[in-house]
């Protein structure tokens, strides 16, 4: 669902000439400094790259999910840090609440993360409740007007950098299931929240990732998102479904990228007398690298204007997920290999994106988890059903 084709295909272009003129450049930069500079910050800031899922009332573009992917398709082009830096606000730190919060809350927070002044995190994962999410230990008990959250989190993209955290926390602990999970918004200044050290990661340089602690933190009650307790898995769901789709996305671009990369390399590169693209095997790397993006690409935009439709996409958002993020993988794998020695050296895009995007096919679901989602919601469709 594209609401004004021809505005849209003039952002479009705005954004594919930021991404290669003022992003591109940088990546070598960011990738040594692990960090993006304050300065491109704020031209991402300029360029409302912080808004596009927030309603525009607030601030933000308020796109439809197909404008969205369409978005991120371009954005991804670029270094993983570029699209983390801003993934947060216009994914999982800010769609718990434009999705359920009170309007009181929507207008505290939402015109600071639709314009970049504030940054969001979203901490789900503990370390004994990743997959299974239910089985999240973290606390929450009401104290009169205030919750106490008490607990850990891990692995929380932006933590060392964000403002603003949506957390989530049991806060009726009689109840062992998802019903008894609430989601709070925290700010950073909280007595009783800590952010742990960044971690040293395999890839995504730029990217801050690290743990958050919570000891009896003490939280308004009116920052219970939604002001009711027990609703807070479903939130969470609501969140994940759109930003599997939104992740999808994000993970063609970088495989458009390196094909791209491996073309320019092996139609220059002479071995045997003749370019190394002239040759029928690394064609082959490329017929299939090509056809996957096309599939995932297709795959994703038809399940963007379902949901722009109203439909159920649960299990679509999870093939989407799935099979864009595997693909990835398997484009970066053959484009090193077109690569040859070059795509083992440092500081080439192809190299950093291999490392980068392994992380893919781990976070918002790790393939496995998606391969039962998308199994058990198939039989279920055919009258089966099997208990998780």
């Amino acid at each position: 669902m594209i609401r004004d084709p021809e505005a849209f295909g003039h952002f479009i272009d705005q954004l594919r000439a930021f991404v290669r003129k003022e992003l591109v450049p940088h990546e070598a930069e960011v990738a040594a400094r692990d960090e993006v500079p304050p300065e491109i910050v704020q031209r991402m800031r300029g360029q409302g790259l912080f808004g596009y899922s927030i309603p525009a009332a607030y601030g933000g573009a308020g796109m439809t999910t197909e404008e969205l992917i369409l978005a991120a398709l371009e954005l991804s082009q670029c270094a993983v840090a570029f699209r983390a830096r801003v993934g947060t606000n216009t994914g999982i730190g800010a769609e718990a609440l434009v999705a359920d919060g009170t309007p009181a809350q929507k207008d505290k927070y939402l015109p600071m993360l639709a314009s970049g002044a504030w940054t969001s995190a979203f901490a789900l994962t503990e370390p004994e409740a990743g997959s299974d999410a239910c089985a999240l230990r973290t606390r929450a008990l009401r104290d009169a007007d205030h919750y106490l959250i008490s607990g850990s989190k891990c692995f929380i993209t932006n933590a060392p950098i964000a403002q603003l955290f949506t957390v989530l926390a049991r806060t009726d602990p009689a109840h062992p299931g998802a019903g008894g999970i609430s989601a709070f918004l925290v700010e950073r200044d909280t007595p009783g929240l800590v952010v742990g050290k960044p971690y040293q990661k395999m890839g995504q340089a730029g990217s801050p990732v690290a743990p958050l602690y919570f000891d009896n933190c003490r939280v308004p009650a009116a920052n219970l998102i939604g002001g009711q307790e027990g609703r807070g898995f479903k939130t969470a769901m609501k969140v994940l479904n759109k930003q599997r789709i939104h992740l999808a996305a994000l993970c063609i671009g970088p495989a458009m990228r390196m094909l791209q990369e491996a073309v320019q390399h092996t139609a220059g590169r002479r071995q045997f007398g003749q370019p190394v693209g002239s040759f029928q095997l690394v064609q082959a790397m490329v017929a299939d690298c090509q056809t996957e993006i096309h599939a995932a690409r297709a795959l994703v935009l038809e399940t963007a204007r379902q949901r722009d439709l109203g439909q159920d996409v649960a299990m679509q958002a999870s093939m989407c997920k799935y099979f864009a993020s595997e693909m990835c993988a398997r484009v970066a794998d053959r484009c090193v290999q077109m690569l040859g020695g070059y795509g083992f050296i440092a500081d080439n895009p192809v190299e950093r994106f291999y490392r980068d995007v392994r992380l893919f096919r781990l976070y918002e679901g790790t393939s496995q988890i998606h391969q039962l989602n998308i199994a058990r919601r198939t039989y279920a469709q055919a009258g089966h059903e099997f208990r998780a």
